[in-house]
């Protein structure tokens, strides 16, 4: 079923490959829905991304994130929902305040496990290794004024075996987002409107 017209803001410090599988399942998928991207990284690869797709860069610092101003800014742009694809800031409270059960992320772990300050990326991956864990995975959730803490939504688990370094399951862990995150976001979006 076809959504109605959805305005998301994804928010990306990296790569953005996060940001472009979803930007992409939604163009195939749902084109009536429109994006932006905001980054704090002006020498991030979303925005290489973001330009090959089409879609507005809003490039901020992490000092703006924090102002008044910044929110007013973004709320400008009427966001019906934010989506973090490797956001390596904590939001604002301010701006969680704002838009309550409509800031979704996707954490490279089964939280509660290996979540908080610090845990991201490869120091996740690494911590993960280390431990001996035989599975690891991903949590996409709602957010709140914690870190890695809101409503769990969906996770998704992986194997690890003894052999696999933290290279190794960093990939198997980008497989499950990249499948995921786009599909979560359809069926949150879903779940929190009337399709037609």
């Amino acid at each position: 079923m076809k959504l109605q017209t959805f305005r998301i803001a994804i928010f990306a410090s990296g790569e953005g490959t996060n940001a472009e599988a979803i930007i992409r399942y939604f163009q195939k998928q749902h084109p009536n829905v429109i994006f932006s991207i905001w980054t704090n990284n002006a020498g991030s690869g979303v925005i290489k991304r973001a330009k090959v797709l089409s879609i507005p860069i809003y490039i901020f610092t992490n000092e703006e994130l924090t102002q008044p101003g910044f929110l007013e800014r973004f709320s400008d742009w009427k966001p019906d929902l934010i989506v973090l694809a490797g956001f390596l800031r904590k939001i604002p409270e301010k701006m969680i305040r704002q838009y309550p059960s409509k800031i979704l992320n996707i954490h490279p772990a089964l939280l509660p496990k290996y979540g908080g300050k610090g845990m991201y990326g490869m120091n996740i991956h690494q911590a993960v290794k280390l431990n001996g864990e035989k599975e690891t995975g991903i949590t996409i959730h709602l957010v709140d004024e914690e870190y890695d803490h809101g409503k769990i939504l969906f996770q998704e688990k992986t194997a690890i075996t003894p052999e696999m370094t933290a290279d190794d399951i960093c990939r198997e862990v980008r497989k499950i987002e990249l499948t995921w995150y786009p599909i979560i976001i359809e069926q949150y979006l879903q779940s929190i409107t009337k399709v037609y």
